[in-house]
């Protein structure tokens, strides 16, 4: 009997909300308690798409923190993110992917240089890859975001993201970190010929930017302003209280209206951290527009929703479809995946329905395409021989910040 193929998904931030959220509902849905809400990959339109089941996947990770997998799912049920059983029916799946995440880094009082946690981490993917029997192992960033680093060394994602790219693992940036994006991974980045997907996912208020946007344009409505306001709590609204962090994060938010409008509106996006939302956000945007004969008027809008519930369908989603370009030989940034991001790879188009008919036609590309007829996929899950990232020395210089929570 042949075993089916099995595909790993490494989370970096294993034992955070998203990851847990993204552990627990994939559990659910094989196992029949819940239907796939959110998750364009279940739609009939992808379903062609050849991508690896639900089933098939298995779950490991890098976290600075020790709270189990279980645990953390009680939490989030408390908060009601989770709904109320759910993490005792899938207890087993939980456990089993803690017990595959390993510590990540740099912690405060790591000593490790640049080179010596990415070997640590390399050795870690390769090992869940190799002794579980893998297909292939996607790296998926889903840490908290990290502030702008102004430092000499490697901020935390790119060690990560180091590492991936000497596995030979794709590399999904889920936040708004830097981390492929670092000048010193370009040269490696390229020469791998690995499949990667970023950055920063659109899950809320850059979503609805996407879609309004582009009405005002084709409406040929002015827009004079355009403002807008985060409350967040949790884990995310700690780590954006840090203004490098809520920088790093609104420069995506903007893009889409920069790019769509043609132009750079007033107004900007506040971020403030309400520790008693715990993992609810709520976003508003005001929005000025000139109607006919310059008529004044103001659209608002109120998005009131749970981060994690709105993240995890999508890591799933582009886990499974990154998955599959690689086993049908794609290479370099995939720039049919921006329907996901808020700062996507390449200049795609910014409109949602623009980027969503591209992730269509994409999708059908991977249904029609064969190993056979895309030749060998390279890297797929061995190691660089040369180049920069190949065992030696990236740097000399310390390291930068402190790894995901």
């Amino acid at each position: 009997m042949t075993t089916a193929p099995r595909t790993g998904i490494w989370l970096i931030g294993a034992r955070g909300s998203v990851a847990t959220t993204t552990v627990a509902g994939c559990a659910a849905l094989v196992a029949g308690l819940h239907p796939p809400t959110g998750m364009a990959t279940e739609t009939p339109e992808l379903a062609a798409a050849g991508l690896p089941p639900l089933a098939s996947l298995v779950f490991g990770g890098h976290d600075t923190t020790d709270c189990p997998l279980p645990k953390r799912a009680e939490q989030l049920t408390t908060a009601g993110v989770l709904p109320h059983g759910l993490a005792h029916a899938v207890t087993t799946e939980l456990e089993a992917a803690d017990h595959e995440i390993r510590p990540g880094g740099p912690a405060p009082g790591d000593t490790r240089t640049d080179e010596q946690l990415i070997t640590a981490f390399t050795a870690d993917l390769t090992d869940f890859r190799h002794r579980i029997g893998l297909d292939r192992v996607v790296v998926v960033n889903v840490a908290s975001t990290e502030p702008a680093s102004g430092g000499a060394g490697l901020p935390p994602s790119s060690l990560y993201a180091a590492a991936a790219l000497r596995a030979g693992s794709p590399y999904v940036n889920f936040t708004p970190s830097t981390g492929l994006r670092h000048p010193a991974l370009a040269a490696p980045l390229a020469a791998s010929g690995l499949p990667h997907a970023g950055r920063d996912g659109k899950t809320g208020q850059t979503l609805l930017r996407a879609v309004l946007a582009p009405m005002f344009r084709q409406r040929a409505l002015t827009v004079r302003a355009w403002s807008g306001s985060n409350l967040l709590g949790g884990g995310d609204g700690a780590a954006l209280a840090d203004p490098a962090a809520a920088a790093a994060k609104n420069a995506g938010k903007e893009r889409v209206l920069t790019d769509t409008l043609g132009t750079t509106v007033e107004g900007q996006v506040h971020i403030d951290d309400v520790p008693a939302l715990g993992e609810w956000k709520t976003a508003w945007d005001h929005i000025a527009f000139d109607g006919f004969l310059g008529t004044r008027m103001i659209l608002q809008t109120l998005w009131q929703g749970c981060d994690s519930a709105l993240a995890a369908p999508l890591v799933l989603d582009l886990a499974r479809l990154t998955a599959r370009a690689h086993e049908t030989g794609r290479t370099g940034a995939l720039h049919d995946l921006a329907f996901y991001f808020k700062d996507p790879e390449g200049t795609p188009p910014s409109a949602l329905a623009d980027q969503y008919h591209r992730l269509l036609s994409f999708a059908r590309t991977l249904g029609t395409t064969t190993d056979d007829e895309q030749g060998s996929v390279p890297l797929a899950g061995g190691r660089l021989t040369d180049g920069p990232l190949a065992g030696g020395p990236l740097t000399d210089c310390p390291l930068a910040g402190e790894g995901p929570r």
